[in-house]
């Protein structure tokens, strides 16, 4: 791995803006955990906002509760992938500490050409419909465990919501 890449990832770590921005660990660095199968169980408990449509917002290929829809605001998603910028581009083959999120919807975990990833981010089986997104987003570790994404999560649904449908237009 080329020396600037590890030094970014240094300084990111330093800063403390891995634990904020979902960055992940420079290469090199092997995981021994083994992910879980993906879960196909819609999420449960109080989604708020989430569930309810309004001026803006798109109806999302996300399910919780029992079958409710979900809806997210690709302008108010914008506002919360400013906190993912530091690690991750929406521009096609342009990885930094974290892989490129350009196309991120239907394509399978671990497959950026010229990114680094964990062994249980490879070995996941995970394809990212916005169902995944949603339930990787509350918790990373606890979805894939053993992925080098350090983030602790956006527990806000609504927010997770904004931020996948900001990601579904494909901004890059």
């Amino acid at each position: 791995m080329p020396r600037t890449r590890v030094a970014l990832a240094a300084a990111v770590a330093m800063v403390g803006i891995a634990a904020l921005a979902g960055c992940s660990k420079p290469s090199g660095e092997s995981s021994t955990t083994s992910a879980p199968a993906p879960s196909a169980t819609p999420p449960t408990g109080d989604f708020g906002s989430a569930t309810q449509a309004g001026p803006g917002k798109i109806k999302l290929d996300i399910t919780v509760n029992g079958g409710q829809p979900v809806y997210g605001d690709p302008t108010a998603g914008k506002e919360v992938f400013n906190q993912c910028m530091s690690c991750h581009s929406t521009k096609a083959g342009v990885n930094n500490v974290g892989p490129s999120l350009h196309g991120i919807i239907g394509r399978r975990a671990g497959s950026v050409a010229n990114f680094t990833y964990s062994s249980a981010n490879k070995s996941s089986g995970v394809v990212w419909t916005e169902q995944e997104l949603y339930t990787y987003l509350e918790s990373p570790q606890k979805t894939i465990p053993g992925t080098y994404m350090t983030f602790l999560g956006v527990k806000d649904p609504q927010k997770r919501a904004d931020v996948i449908a900001y990601l579904q237009q494909d901004p890059g």
